[in-house]
């Protein structure tokens, strides 16, 4: 029986010739991943292990993304907690402010990522980095613990759907228009527990980024994870960033999936998100006249260069609506840089929007954009859940970069189509 592109990692890290789907399995781990969220329990974790040292300090990253720069006492003091922990563990990858950036642009920035690697990281959207051809998922603390110290999991190996992509993306249709529509069209538990595996002649359109923002949410359809097939898009990346030599893992042709979905990418259209769930997803058809407090074009769904590079071909030479307030998160350092010497910060600025350090901020109901009661936002971020991103009585509307760029302009939701 036939393997897919999962289960051939999996099988390789275990050391087996083959995995079927159900199978428990202990792997070993390339990479292991935490924030200054989720770190402070594993450290605690860690330390009931008697443990001298972690398992590879090459291999343990930590990123202060989620609270940092820090919002208040408690933010700081886990911040501080991993900070003093990677000191003493002399872990070679920790971010901090000045260096860091949303963990899940940042690690497939600074090459941490390569393709056939298995990454474990304690916090949902780590299944974002299968846009390299990398097994990748969340997982608790306490397995973030248990993985710093022995540089290993237990995983119950996942059956899986094939998304095979044709066809190719129309002007100002990204990514993120294409994983809500397969979210739209499964549900946000069509995926349960199995693997997103992403194919067909329809890859040649997509960009690295529109790759990383579609498995970033394969969650939201609660996959274990998503996966795309390597290609010499995914090369490229890979040699460009300074990643390790890839590994590649193609599906057997006799690979068995639960179901094969056709998505042909010409007919996608933009798409929005509505309250409370990503799987209430609609084109513009279908879209009334609806106001909007806010948008956030950011995250480590949507911050990217050619993410900010789009909402600023929509925003340049406009101002955004009178009374919508406007924050642009650019994911990492190096993008804020890069944004700024393209001058792409100078249009937002100049638009009305602010734009803000690197950080998660609002996305998660930190900081930098909180929510009042009956305010809406437009946000290029994962979720949309009631209290996502503030008061329980506020609503978030997921949208791409486009879209969100194009609302900000207007005041209401308004499809990127409509305003270039």
């Amino acid at each position: 029986m036939g393997m897919t592109m999962t289960q051939k990692i999996l099988a390789a890290h275990a050391g087996l010739e083959n995995v079927q789907a159900g199978q428990l399995i202990l792997a070993k781990l390339d990479l292991v991943l935490g924030n200054d969220i989720t770190s402070p329990v594993a450290i605690k974790e860690f330390s009931k292990l008697n443990k001298n040292g972690v398992f590879d300090k090459d291999k343990v990253t930590m990123v202060m993304d989620h609270f940092a720069p820090n919002k208040d006492i408690k933010a700081a003091e886990q911040c501080k907690m991993c900070r003093d922990f990677c000191g003493a563990n002399e872990v070679t990858h920790f971010y901090d402010v000045g260096e860091m950036g949303i963990e899940h642009a940042l690690l497939p920035e600074k090459g941490l990522v390569s393709a056939g690697y298995t990454v474990i990281g304690a916090d949902s959207h780590t299944c974002t980095y299968g846009a390299l051809g990398a097994f990748s998922t969340g997982v608790g603390s306490t397995d973030m613990a248990c993985g710093m110290a022995i540089g290993k999991a237990w995983f119950k190996v996942p059956s899986a759907i094939k998304f095979n992509l044709t066809g190719k993306l129309r002007k100002y249709v990204s990514g993120k228009d294409v994983i809500l529509h397969i979210i739209g069209k499964i549900g946000v538990d069509g995926a349960l527990y199995r693997s997103m595996e992403f194919t067909g002649e329809g890859l040649d359109s997509l960009s690295m980024a529109d790759r990383l923002c579609i498995a970033n949410m394969a969650i939201e359809a609660g996959a274990k994870n998503g996966i795309f097939e390597v290609d010499q898009i995914t090369l490229d990346y890979i040699k460009s960033h300074g990643g390790a030599e890839p590994q590649i893992f193609k599906a057997d042709e006799d690979a068995v999936y639960d179901e094969v979905i056709d998505i042909n990418l010409s007919e996608i259209e933009p798409t929005v998100s509505f309250p409370h769930l990503p799987e209430n997803a609609k084109t513009f058809d279908e879209i009334g006249d609806i106001k909007i407090d806010q948008v956030v074009i950011g995250s480590c769904t949507n911050g990217r260069l050619e993410d900010l590079i789009e909402a600023a071909e929509i925003m340049k030479d406009r101002k955004c609506a009178k009374g919508v307030r406007v924050i642009v998160i650019p994911a990492t350092q190096q993008i804020y840089l890069d944004a700024m010497e393209m001058g792409l910060l100078k249009i937002f600025i100049e638009s009305g929007a602010v734009v803000s350090t690197p950080t998660c901020g609002p996305c998660l109901g930190g900081y930098m954009g909180i929510l009042a009661a009956g305010e809406r936002a437009v946000a290029t971020t994962n979720r949309n859940f009631v209290g996502r991103m503030g008061h329980v009585e506020s609503e978030i509307y997921l949208a791409s970069p486009a879209t969100a760029a194009a609302s900000a302009v207007t005041g209401k939701i308004t499809s990127p189509w409509e305003v270039k």
